[in-house]
């Protein structure tokens, strides 16, 4: 852990959660970039790369289920872990919060729903 954060450090490479682990907590990339990988039946898909203030994990908050990917730093990052007690009593402290979390969801939903659409052939 780096002097004056909150958060682990990850060395490059270094997994941060592993898919197919069931999660209970959510984590804040504080600093440096991540990257989402779900291993599929062709090899490793690269999801996303997130960075500082970004959020990963957030399901299983509100869902006790296995990863969905594996999430990994690209350089070294610092990463934040939140569970749920933790969440909720920030929620009820700042409720804007939750609504930021909503909205992210959102966004990343639009996003899989159009890559989806487009994959698909047409009627």
């Amino acid at each position: 852990m780096s002097a004056g954060s909150l958060g682990k450090t990850y060395r490059p490479g270094e997994v941060i959660v592993h898919q197919g682990d069931t999660g209970d907590c959510m984590y804040v990339v504080q600093d440096g970039q991540v990257e989402v990988v779900q291993e599929q039946g062709s090899g490793p898909v690269r999801l996303a790369v997130i960075g500082p203030g970004d959020f990963f994990g957030e399901m299983a908050l509100f869902e006790r289920e296995v990863r969905s990917a594996t999430v990994r730093a690209v350089d070294e990052a610092t990463v934040l872990t939140v569970d749920k007690k933790t969440f909720l009593r920030r929620v009820h402290a700042d409720p804007s919060l939750a609504y930021r979390l909503v909205q992210t969801m959102s966004q990343r939903l639009r996003k899989l729903n159009t890559e989806f659409a487009q994959r698909q052939p047409p009627p």
